[in-house]
């Protein structure tokens, strides 16, 4: 018999108005930003925001993990221990997502720790240590094939967590130091620049052009939705939506989707429980297409997959539509089945390659009217990037989601005694002293429908039970109000009943499985080192943050450019006529790219820093 497991659906958080919606589309869980030393900086939180966030996400039993997951100087430590505690004992948080191991040796309230993606868990050693040094979840890395993510699940007990959709970076996260050493702004410290996204030139060694202003490390967006069962199959529990960053539209449409799709294999596999209560309802049909996506992408799920970067623009192109057809110096037409609305952003290649917009004006029957005329070819594919209708029903109220209660309407000897019972079995009584009056007509349907109706509060009434040995007239204005007391109680037993869970952190000293660190060990503190000493581990390097390094790799990538241009020799692909290494230039950056074939690895080096 396959033993039952949570679970979570976990959703971004850009701010309390994302992370809101994100828990009424049907997010379990959501992440957001802690108010300083999150690996998106520009995406920190006020205190009173992730305090006002937990509060409401506890309604539902759903919980609220904050991103505490930067590298940390030692005089960060003292600040960011007195954060921890305060969001713990005050904002009631649920988890804190971290990379800095120095984090683990100071003075923690008992709250649950997860092992960011940025941590680099991507062998079963580390996952293992990780789990035996005490997080209660852990982050897998995007590159994992799911083999290896199987692999992995079947040797450890601790629930791992694996991103199923959004922005993919093309180095694994946690080792990627080009944006430091470029710009010193470090990823490692929430301020990537994202050199990946910008139009590199391909050369030889000869200085040959391979190929000109092509976006070679910029992937194409992560969509795992139709591999959800696979996946917690393999032995995934955590369930990943990548977009704190994003807007709250996309927010919507991504976690809805993900919501009904995960639904549809919860409801087949009582195995899997739900995280959280509640049900969401929306007004809009969820479609992955209409929010941003630089098209998608498996990655490595299945071992490679064709075509898995966007070569020729790091921008959003959004929802294929069709070929141009007829095209005016007043109209185009567009051979498609979608409907295109006033107000539309569609996009295209240029003969260059190049994404290019136009905002639609108006559209009659087949026959589009652009605020102005494309320089385009008949034959051209267009994507539209911005679907009017559909964001106009995104910015209104666009779910919501209620919890399945059952109430019994009982007769006492001074009056009448309701009880409320709740989906995950809380529940209220309330006596009240009423005078007993005969109905004149049966009243049963009237005192269920007044009772059922509990507005906007969080509660949708499944079961109406009235039992009466006769038939009791009591009038519709008693009947709403013992209706809104009883409603209300419920919530304060659901405030009350949800609680934190309770993690005291033990120091360990059991061996890391590198007994070496270099720079890649991210140790940016004392506290860091020390607790890799104390994992019997001896740190050679600090952070590249804390000291720069010369001749090193900069970035660690499972995309090899060779593989993704078809010139693979594991694959046995055609073999290239160009003179290695190869550049990747732009503007007076050029980087050396480094093929470790044996360990299908490309590393990325700053080709000014070599002698």
């Amino acid at each position: 018999m396959l033993k039952a497991r949570k679970i979570e659906l976990l959703a971004p958080a850009k701010n309390l108005e994302c992370g809101i919606e994100a828990i009424n589309h049907g997010a379990d869980a959501v992440y957001i930003g802690a108010p300083k030393f999150s690996a998106r900086a520009a995406a920190g939180n006020t205190f009173d925001d992730i305090k006002v966030l937990a509060e409401y996400a506890h309604l539902y039993n759903a919980k609220v993990y904050v991103a505490l997951n930067t590298i940390l100087s030692d005089n960060e430590l003292k600040e960011a221990e007195k954060l921890i505690w305060q969001l713990y004992n005050d904002a009631k948080i649920d988890a804190l997502i971290i990379q800095d191991m120095g984090i683990t040796m100071l003075n923690l309230p008992p709250i649950a720790l997860h092992a960011s993606t940025q941590v680099d868990n991507r062998g079963i050693d580390k996952v293992k240590f990780l789990e035996d040094a005490g997080f209660k979840q852990i982050v897998l890395p995007r590159e994992l094939t799911i083999d290896e993510i199987h692999d992995i699940a079947t040797q450890v007990n601790t629930p791992l967590e694996v991103f199923v959709h959004g922005a993919l970076c093309v180095c694994y996260s946690g080792q990627c130091y080009l944006s430091q050493a470029l710009s010193g702004r470090s990823a490692n410290k929430g301020a990537c620049a994202q050199y990946c996204r910008l139009p590199y030139t391909l050369t030889d060694s000869e200085g040959d052009e391979i190929m000109a202003k092509k976006h070679f490390l910029s992937m194409k967006d992560l969509n795992l939705s139709e591999n959800l069962e696979e996946l917690l199959e393999a032995g995934v529990s955590s369930l990943k939506i990548e977009g704190r960053l994003k807007d709250v539209s996309y927010v919507k449409n991504v976690v809805a989707y993900y919501r009904l799709k995960l639904d549809e294999i919860l409801n087949r596999h009582p195995e899997y429980i739900r995280a959280s209560s509640g049900h969401s309802t929306y007004t809009f049909d969820p479609n992955l297409e209409k929010s941003f996506n630089r098209g998608f992408t498996k990655y490595f799920l299945h071992d490679r997959t064709k075509n898995m970067w966007s070569l020729d623009s790091p921008k959003s192109v959004g929802e294929p539509i069709g070929k141009i057809t007829e095209i005016t110096t007043k109209y185009i037409k567009i051979n498609s089945t979608k409907k295109l609305h006033n107000g539309d952003g569609l996009c295209y290649f240029n003969n260059r390659k190049e994404l290019e917009g136009m905002n639609v004006n108006r559209v009659e029957g087949d026959v589009i009217f652009p605020a102005d005329i494309p320089d385009v070819k008949k034959g051209t594919y267009v994507y539209r990037n911005y679907d009017h209708e559909f964001e106009k029903l995104l910015s209104k109220k666009s779910a919501e989601r209620k919890i399945c209660t059952t109430i019994d309407l009982n007769e006492i000897p001074f009056g009448f005694s309701l009880q409320i019972t709740d989906e995950d079995d809380n529940y209220a009584v309330l006596n009240f002293e009423q005078e007993k009056q005969p109905a004149q007509k049966d009243q049963t349907e009237s005192i269920r429908n007044n009772l059922s109706k509990t507005g906007t509060t969080i509660f949708n009434v499944d079961a109406v039970n009235i039992n009466f040995a006769k038939s009791w007239f009591i009038p519709a204005s008693v009947l709403s109000e013992w209706r809104r007391q009883l409603t209300e109680k419920l919530l304060s037993v659901r405030k009350i009943a949800y609680r934190q869970d309770i993690a005291p952190h033990k120091q360990t000293s059991h061996s890391f499985p590198l007994k070496d660190i270099t720079y890649l060990g991210n140790v940016m503190n004392d506290m860091s080192k020390r607790f890799y000493v104390q994992h019997q581990s001896d740190v050679r390097q600090p952070a590249f943050e804390k000291q720069t390094q010369s001749n090193v790799p900069l970035m660690f990538t499972r995309h090899c450019i060779k593989q993704s241009l078809g010139w693979c020799p594991r694959e046995g692909q055609e073999k290239h006529p160009y003179k290695e290494p190869f550049f990747l230039v732009y503007n007076s950056t050029k980087l050396r790219l480094s093929f470790d074939c044996k360990n299908c690895e490309m590393k990325v080096f700053n080709q000014t820093d070599e002698k």
